[in-house]
């Protein structure tokens, strides 16, 4: 039997407008910075957000929001929306990385307590796509391209040590985003760190696109990690695109110029199975919507709102 509807809430992220490293991609309305490339304003993407339904925000790219605890909470008060995360990468792997990438984590959870209370997460994640082997082979993924028995160790001691902290500093939890083109992409990869941390410190961020994509099934996921799943993701992923990407050997970022990501619904996630067994689960965290927006699918806003109509199918 199904539970019934849970307070599960729907958000979005600045990176559906385009949002990475800190710029945002000719996608959308707003104003050329000069370079140009179309660049639209924090408050129009937090505009945008709220206009097609949803209900809170991550923070995106540091340097994208207010960067201060009084002008962010003034921003997001200001939207209407709830801010429920922000994402840290570090190269967890690379030796000398730890400090910096603990530094960046706390400093991040900093400005997130301060400016939208306890219950915010931290999302750890590796270094994405910052290793040529894992990006060209993104995907397609066998244990001989994975870490050493060491390296697994150093790892997850490391994904560890920032939880640590990040609660220590703020008491905010930290939950980690297995990620295509990151160390962390396979389910055997993804039980990898999870059998090697403390469950009391270090959570799963799900993504549902990122776990298909790379071989896996979400609802297996959620049955095995229910009691360590606080944040979801929530990505499609086109199958052509995938089977395409095998037979021609495209690096990870290949894949997404072609639409591995594609809108909610169109491609191989079981969406409606995810939400019956988080329902099951009885996930109360939030899932926030991820959506690269390419040409062809209009602006980010009616993209958006696409995959907002989507998720009202499913009682979301």
């Amino acid at each position: 039997m199904i539970a019934g509807p849970s307070t599960i809430r729907v958000a979005n992220a600045p990176c559906s407008w385009g949002v990475l490293e800190g710029a945002i991609g000719d996608v959308g309305a707003g104003r050329d910075g000069g370079d140009g490339v179309t660049r639209t304003s924090p408050r129009q993407v937090l505009k945008e957000m709220a206009g097609a339904g949803y209900a809170g925000t991550e923070l995106g790219d540091l340097g994208f929001l207010p960067d201060t605890p009084e002008a962010l909470e003034a921003e997001i008060d200001r939207s209407g929306l709830a801010l429920v995360a922000a994402f840290v990468p570090v190269a967890l792997s690379r030796v000398g990385s730890l400090d910096e990438g603990t530094g960046r984590a706390v400093r991040t959870a900093r400005l997130l307590a301060a400016a939208a209370g306890a219950d915010a997460l931290i999302v750890l994640s590796d270094d994405n796509a910052s290793v040529p082997h894992r990006t060209l082979h993104a995907g397609r993924i066998t244990p001989q391209d994975g870490l050493g028995a060491t390296e697994w160790e150093r790892f997850a001691r490391g994904a560890e040590h920032i939880a640590c902290h990040v609660r220590d500093a703020t008491g905010l939890r930290t939950c980690f985003h297995h990620h295509c083109a990151g160390y962390v992409e396979t389910t055997d990869e993804l039980e990898a760190l999870m059998s090697r941390t403390d469950p009391t410190a270090l959570g799963l961020c799900l993504d549902t696109g990122h776990l298909v994509f790379a071989g896996g099934n979400p609802v297996d996921a959620i049955r095995r990690y229910r009691d360590r799943l606080w944040h979801v993701h929530f990505k499609d992923c086109d199958p052509d695109v995938a089977r395409r990407a095998a037979a021609e050997g495209w690096d990870y970022h290949t894949s997404v110029r072609h639409g591995i990501f594609c809108e909610l619904g169109r491609g191989a996630v079981h969406f409606r199975e995810i939400v019956d067994e988080l329902r099951i689960a009885h996930y109360t965290g939030w899932i926030v919507v991820e959506q690269d927006v390419l040409p062809g699918l209009g602006t980010p806003a009616e993209s958006a709102r696409r995959n907002r109509d989507f998720l009202r199918t499913l009682d979301l």
